[in-house]
């Protein structure tokens, strides 16, 4: 079975995908690397789902005023 090449790869992800940037501090990268693997997750889906469930959880958040 044929590998898809990097070239088809980037074409897809450039269509599909929007790229964010982050910086950290020296060392923290390998620690969120570690910690993703440690749960089964990539970097990108363990920063992807922390965000998800931060937007998730102010959206179903009632408003200040109504508590």
């Amino acid at each position: 079975m044929g590998r898809t090449s990097a070239k088809v790869t980037n074409r897809y992800q450039q269509k599909n995908y929007d790229r964010i940037t982050i910086l950290v501090k020296k060392g923290d990268k390998e620690r969120i690397k570690r910690y993703a693997e440690e749960h089964g997750q990539s970097v990108n889906s363990f920063i992807t789902e922390l965000i998800q469930r931060k937007m998730n959880e102010e959206q179903h958040a009632e408003p200040e005023d109504q508590v």
